[in-house]
């Protein structure tokens, strides 16, 4: 027997525009979009004065298993992430092991099958030596392939030239990079050695991994992937000058080469390592303010596609050591969305913006099939949201597994009430369903 809802009163937002529209759910789908909608036997949720949006996807998650349990699990950041109104997420390769052959890839989609009340997808990694295990990846249910440009991460480093151009001009999928250079990171670490010894002051890390590494590496990646046609996808921008590297003349849709800005790049500056040391330590490096404000104009002037969080947590404990121990990456997938509706709120971005770079564009980067938009026929991945609802970030509400979150201490004036992941009522007011779990994402690739 189908299994119907109905949201009533909703203020929806989707493909730019926002309408008082109602939403029927038959099951995983969406049935109908209309005013006035009824159904005798659906449940209904009234959602006065709340905006409906699509799920969240979020193009770079970092969810630690296997290998890394201690930090984090598929299944405690799956939920964060649910509550935070990410309805799927691609998380990437650099777990323990690194997911470098097809049956250690398989191994993760078992976990989310197992696990993830989000929907999901895992990158296939790329090292200097497994090009052949790489060109098996399927398009049709792996999101593409992960590649370290110049950024050490166990055996992911990616240096050799033979390689990444055998990759770049063979590879029939996307490829998604970390750009930093290896060696300026290198030879700026030995001058704040020299400097400081061991007791390097987390300021310095945008300086060590500063703008040059990164414009060196992501130039390179750049042109590498035009020379070869190769549909590329570089993560995580943080500086001002990466991003003259990136066109708004063609839509998405046509683009070869696309880009991503992540939430902490838009948000902080080098100022908060005064006060926040090594809970914003990411790689690549939080850098100016001035950084940061290029950046969030990039992505309102589509020169960058995507907003994602690059949720990648580390234990407290772990993060608590001087600046050459402390790991680089922290937890933000619960914190994302009312994020970016913070900036909404204080008049930087419309609403219709964020739908379009946090649900839309991802969907049509990836090719994801029937998810990103509120459409008949579609998958009912939604969530509602109220802006009349503040609170405050703090220890007790963190739901990562690791318990702390960088916005600790900060008001956040709209709140997540609702989350439908492929039409399960997964989240609601605090409390979650884990009767029916998320759904291997699928791609409708040419």
């Amino acid at each position: 027997m189908s299994k119907y809802t109905l949201i009533k009163n909703a203020k929806l937002v989707n493909e730019g525009t926002m309408l008082a529209h109602d939403v029927l759910i038959k099951d995983q789908m969406i049935e109908k979009i209309g005013y006035d909608l009824s159904h005798d036997t659906a449940t209904v949720i009234d959602a006065e004065g709340k905006f409906l949006l699509p799920g969240v996807i979020d193009d770079q998650v970092h969810f630690r298993e296997p290998g890394l349990t201690h930090k984090a699990e598929i299944y405690t950041e799956s939920r964060a992430a649910v509550a935070g109104g990410i309805t799927s997420f691609m998380e990437m390769p650099n777990t323990v092991p690194n997911t470098l052959t097809q049956e250690l890839l398989q191994d993760k989609y078992d976990i989310g099958a197992e696990k993830s009340l989000a929907n999901y997808s895992f990158f296939m990694g790329a090292s200097n030596d497994n090009l052949e295990e790489v060109l098996k990846t399927n398009r049709r249910d792996v999101c593409g392939i992960k590649v370290f440009m110049g950024s050490s991460t166990g055996n992911m480093l990616v240096d050799d030239e033979e390689t990444l151009n055998n990759l770049f001009s063979r590879a029939e999928m996307l490829v998604a990079a970390h750009c930093e250079d290896e060696g300026t990171i290198r030879k700026n670490m030995e001058i704040y050695k020299e400097r400081y010894g061991d007791d390097i002051p987390f300021t310095a890390h945008p300086l060590i991994r500063s703008e040059d590494a990164c414009y060196i590496s992501s130039s390179k990646a750049v042109a590498l992937a035009k020379k070869n046609g190769t549909k590329f996808h570089v993560l995580h921008i943080s500086t001002g000058k990466e991003t003259e590297l990136f066109d708004n003349s063609v839509p998405l849709k046509d683009k070869l080469v696309t880009s991503e800005a992540c939430i902490h790049h838009m948000w902080f500056s080098d100022e908060d390592y005064v006060t926040k040391g090594g809970n914003i330590k990411w790689n690549p490096a939080v850098k100016t303010a001035y950084d940061r404000d290029m950046v969030f104009q990039a992505m309102l002037d589509d020169k960058i596609d995507v907003i994602a969080t690059d949720h990648a947590p580390h234990t407290m404990e772990e993060k608590n050591n001087g600046y050459l121990n402390c790991p680089s990456g922290g937890p933000l997938v619960q914190h994302a969305l009312p994020a970016m509706m913070e900036h909404y709120l204080n008049g930087k971005i419309s609403i219709e913006r964020i739908v379009e770079k946090m649900s839309h564009n991802p969907a049509i980067l990836f090719e994801i099939e029937k998810r990103g938009y509120i459409r008949e026929g579609y998958y009912a991945d939604l969530v509602l949201v109220d802006t009349t609802d503040h609170w405050v970030v703090n220890k007790g509400n963190v739901l990562s597994k690791c318990g702390w979150s960088p916005f600790e201490g900060q008001k956040l004036r709209s709140k997540i009430t609702h989350t439908f992941v492929s039409g399960h009522l997964a989240y609601q007011e605090g409390a979650f369903d884990e009767s029916q779990l998320g759904k291997r994402l699928l791609f409708d690739r040419k």
